[in-house]
């Protein structure tokens, strides 16, 4: 498998403790949430978007849920093109679970109901992207480009 190479820009996170739990502030969601190892991939991978690939935060969108048949589901992130259709999902992972079989399951599972063109996993360490084209999943070296 190709790994897209990412380095992650340097970030002052918010981070506070609240009735015993770590919390995060999410800028886009501008709310606080619990510091899960995976919410931790999602904020660095967040501000990778954001900094690093000049994504605009307007068109991203992080957990909203989904209806998958009849199972309400969340997608991590979700960005969107200029003319706001479904562009890239994200599936994040917490660092220490492997990028499987699985994982990518799951993300296409999602893409039947956000169909977009990229779908990338990652868990922090590990990132793996693919472009959905004439019916078949092309890995990817990099992230497309904003506007691409």
């Amino acid at each position: 498998m190709l790994m897209i190479h990412i380095v992650y820009p340097e970030h002052d996170f918010r981070l506070k403790k609240e009735a015993g739990k770590d919390l995060i502030f999410d800028e886009l969601r501008r709310l606080w949430v619990r510091l899960t190892p995976e919410e931790w991939v999602r904020q660095h991978f967040l501000q990778y978007l954001l900094q690093g690939m000049k994504y605009p935060a307007s068109l991203i969108a992080v957990e909203k849920e989904i209806l998958l048949g009849e199972l309400k589901k969340r997608f991590d992130i979700l960005v969107y093109d200029s003319n706001h259709q479904p562009w890239m999902i994200v599936e994040c992972k917490a660092s220490e679970v492997a990028l499987e079989e699985g994982v990518l399951q799951q993300a296409l599972r999602y893409s039947i109901v956000v169909p977009a063109p990229y779908i990338v996993i990652t868990n922090g360490q590990s990132s793996i992207g693919w472009n959905k084209s004439s019916g078949q999943l092309v890995e990817q070296q990099a992230l497309p480009e904003w506007g691409s």
